[in-house]
């Protein structure tokens, strides 16, 4: 073992001579002003963060592979879907939603599973949950939304009647808020929650055609779940270092990787909006196909580097892999890279957790940490079309043109209000699904908010759950009563 000491020095590569006093006019006198190193260490320390995410600003975060067992050839070109055993490396950040870093891993709340593949032609980024559907299937509310979950802005304290109130004049929101009022609202770790696409995303092929497609990424922990009254007890941190402690140990989680695919055929026709992110497919008629598995096998080596500075967007899209007409899902395209932009700069995409794996040529030039991972513009060329692509400048890519995506209706813009769509069924159906241990921990989960509401919300939410299910609704009604005496 070697003896010989790591000199320290300054951020720009100056040995440091002493890192515990100050320049000072004699011993009980004044800094001089050529203190230049503890200026350096006091104005690095001022600029130590970023502005935390708005939404899943509280995560954890790993390295793994994805292991492909199914060949998805007839659906897609995208290289790293082609042969059963290809192995491609993968980045996954979990995180819950609403609260800020400072609140706990263990709020009942959804989970973001965030997964990055560092494919040979690019990244590609699926910026999921652990619920199959969300609150909203227009991303115009999402602000409104995010508003109404976080603390009041008076009193910076919860506010359950922003919640509901919210709830009450959206009742798109009622199937996931269903989920996230059961007993699985509050996971037990990362290690045991399902993953999944959410939105509808797509695969074309070398013939052009698309396909329609869900991603679900189940758990092999197993779905383990807290209770209000478990979760209470729980350190606010637990769930990082259930995540920390278990690759550490190398017991490395794994989830399964399965796909429902629909042609847009199918799509045309289907009973369902296949767009909209608060309906699931039902699997009775687009069963699962197991495609791969998904294996978190080290840690990351700076918690900010990689896991504060991970920047996932839906618009990270490689050759084969499309998105969907998915309303919300369309809002989010613009929304996650001007994020990213703002709160970690121009450049988010050469830090090396979001680097990609390949060579990257583009024309995108300077601002903020520019060339850590630096571009290639052969020949010095600025600009495109040039005369230079014959001597290595970069030149487009015909043949990854996605297929043209033929419009439904006659392209005339206007707003189509699709509020009074269905909001209840689904709803309804999994209530129906739940045991009556599972139903009386929604219900009483509902009623801990509810009860704290005006009547006004409370009459309405009340006739929300009884759409979707009668039993539902009596049972939510009967306990909110109790409560208020």
């Amino acid at each position: 073992m070697s003896n010989k000491r790591c000199p320290m020095t300054t951020s720009a590569g100056a040995p440091v001579a002493n890192d515990n006093q100050s320049r000072t006019a004699g011993p009980r006198g004044p800094l001089s002003f050529d203190n230049h190193y503890l200026f350096e260490k006091l104005a690095h320390f001022n600029r130590e963060r970023i502005p935390e995410r708005v939404v899943h600003a509280r995560g954890s975060a790993a390295y793994g592979t994805f292991t492909l067992t199914r060949s998805l050839r007839d659906y897609t070109v995208a290289d790293f879907l082609q042969e059963p055993g290809q192995q491609t490396d993968i980045f996954l950040r979990f995180s819950t939603v609403g609260g800020g870093q400072d609140s706990s891993d263990y709020a009942r709340d959804p989970r973001g599973f965030a997964l990055k593949f560092y494919t040979g032609r690019g990244n590609w980024d699926i910026v999921g949950n652990n619920t199959p559907v969300f609150f909203l299937r227009d991303g115009i509310k999402f602000p409104d939304f995010i508003h109404s979950q976080k603390k009041h802005p008076r009193t910076n304290l919860p506010d359950p009647q922003a919640i509901y109130e919210f709830w009450a004049n959206n009742p798109q929101s009622l199937h996931q808020s269903t989920i996230l009022m059961s007993d699985r609202g509050i996971p037990l770790s990362y290690r045991h929650i399902n993953g999944y696409s959410s939105h509808t995303l797509s695969l074309w092929n070398e013939h052009g055609e698309r396909f329609w497609v869900k991603w679900h990424f189940k758990t092999n922990q197993g779905i383990k779940t807290l209770t209000n009254a478990e979760a209470a007890t729980r350190p606010a941190f637990g769930a990082q270092q259930d995540l920390v402690d278990s690759i550490d140990k190398g017991e490395f989680p794994s989830w399964t990787v399965k796909v429902q695919i629909m042609t847009e055929e199918e799509a045309k026709n289907y009973r369902i909006n296949p767009f909209d992110v608060t309906k699931v497919w039902p699997h009775r008629d687009y069963p699962l196909i197991e495609i791969g598995q998904l294996e978190l096998n080290r840690n990351v080596d700076n918690f900010f580097a990689e896991n504060e500075q991970a920047a996932f967007a839906p618009s990270n899209l490689v050759p084969g892999v499309g998105v969907s007409p998915d309303r919300m899902l369309q809002a989010r395209l613009l929304a996650y890279q001007d994020a990213h932009r703002y709160r970690i700069g121009a450049n988010y995409n050469q830090i090396p957790v979001n680097a990609p794996r390949c060579p990257v040529h583009n024309y995108q030039r300077d601002g903020a940490f520019a060339g850590i991972t630096p571009s290639i513009a052969g020949n010095g060329a600025n600009f495109y079309p040039n005369n230079r692509v014959d001597h290595g400048a970069p030149a487009e890519v015909p043949d990854v043109q996605e297929p043209p995506l033929a419009l439904e209706h006659d392209a005339w813009l206007d707003i189509y209000d699709n509020q009074h769509e269905d909001n209840f069924n689904q709803a309804g159906e999994l209530f129906c699904l739940m045991n009556e241990d599972h139903k009386r921990q929604l219900v009483d989960n509902i009623a801990d908010g509810l009860s704290q509401c005006t009547q006004a919300v409370q009459q309405a939410m009340f006739e929300q759950y009884a759409h979707a299910h009668a039993d539902y609704g009596k049972r939510v009604r009967q306990e909110v009563l109790n409560r208020l005496g």
